[in-house]
């Protein structure tokens, strides 16, 4: 090789040699290529201590769930639509005097419209659900008796479903618009003494498709209670339910108290 040449190759392999950095520089870092990679650092309210955005919270209305315990997945709904007249008789006079008020003319009411698990049901889901906004209560007059009963039956059953405060009380509608009430239950002004079966048989005489295995007629103290639908989650079709139908009220006969 030409001198030259042998000179151009050393000056060229010492440029290389003074970029390294140090043999203990060089060795840390050959130990962090095989340590694990970092945690990520954590946030501190809304703002990561690395400059990174922490997830947003979730918007009003939208179902969060505590640690879980995972909103949406369930089986089917249940409407149970509540006697009204017989809710006052049996003291509710006291809870919902609004309700219970000479005149109101009450009958069936919704009293809730629940998540329902083939066996068990999910309830609470959300354990710091922020206060309904008055859209969303505007969308249950006429729906629940009073506001009250509406937040309750939102915080207990609606953040189990997934939806909503606005959607999920839309849905309410749906279900009870779904429903058809035999004229006997129509606001009656005169008491009736009927089987539950002959109640449940009502509303399968006016409801296509409902049958005795998908509802529940309850009732408490001689008095009807309510009536308890199961509908499939799109609201489409009744579903069979044995847990909800076992519970029909078994008495022989039960007071249908007229409206108010």
């Amino acid at each position: 090789m030409k001198p030259s040449a042998v000179l151009v190759r050393a000056m060229a392999i010492g440029l290389v040699v003074a970029a390294m950095p140090p043999l203990s520089a060089r060795a840390q870092n050959w130990g962090d290529f095989w340590r694990k990679p970092a945690q990520p650092t954590p946030c501190v309210l809304d703002e990561c201590l690395n400059g990174a955005k922490q997830a947003p919270p979730p918007s009003p209305g939208q179902a969060s769930a505590p640690p879980g315990v995972a909103p949406g997945p369930f089986d089917y709904y249940l409407l149970t639509l509540s006697w009204s007249p017989g809710f006052c008789d049996l003291g509710g006079e006291s809870k919902a005097p609004d309700q219970c008020d000479a005149g109101a003319g009450l009958g069936f009411v919704v009293h809730g419209l629940w998540p329902q698990y083939a066996h068990g049901y999910p309830q609470d889901c959300d354990g710091f659900a922020r206060p309904l906004s008055r859209a969303a209560l505007a969308l249950t007059r006429g729906l629940f008796p009073d506001e009250g009963l509406a937040r309750y039956e939102w915080r207990k059953h609606g953040t189990c479903t997934g939806l909503s405060p606005e959607a999920f009380f839309a849905t309410v509608k749906r279900a009870r618009d779904a429903i058809a009430l035999p004229d006997a239950f129509k606001a009656p002004r005169e008491s009736q003494s009927l089987s539950p079966r002959d109640v449940a048989r009502a509303f399968i005489a006016v409801n296509p498709g409902l049958r005795f295995d998908a509802m529940a007629v309850t009732c408490r103290s001689g008095e009807l209670e309510d009536v308890r639908f199961c509908l499939s989650k799109d609201l489409r079709a009744f579903v069979d339910c044995p847990e909800v139908a076992r519970r029909t009220c078994r008495a022989p006969s039960i007071n249908v108290a007229p409206a108010r």
